[in-house]
């Protein structure tokens, strides 16, 4: 996703209400202050590299908040993948785990 797309798709959440005018400002100045990617890193790479705990949408330690930030994807989403994990064999409980002590705050 380019920078434009980002921008526009902060743009609709603005324009729907879900962010205010402060958090519209500050992701938009954080997203234009950003370091340009190297020519050959792979996005996914400096996706991950990027991922911070969500310090505003969290209900534990902020980790489906800062992967739905990178991913485009609503927490929500992730939460219930998390559960399902959870649910078959504990896979979700240690993989929150390990993101939680290894990602750093926002």
């Amino acid at each position: 996703m380019g920078l434009a797309d980002e921008l526009h798709r902060l743009d609709e959440l603005r324009t729907r209400g879900v962010l205010t005018e402060e958090e519209f400002q500050r992701a938009k100045a954080r997203l234009l202050d950003a370091p340009p990617l190297p020519a050959g890193d792979v996005p996914a790479v400096a996706a991950i590299n990027l991922l911070r705990r969500s310090r505003s949408d969290r209900w534990i330690a902020g980790i489906c908040g800062g992967i739905a930030l990178i991913t485009g994807v609503d927490s929500w989403i992730w939460r219930l993948l998390f559960a399902l994990l959870f649910l078959f064999g504990g896979f979700g409980a240690l993989i929150y785990l390990l993101l939680w002590i290894f990602v750093p705050n926002e």
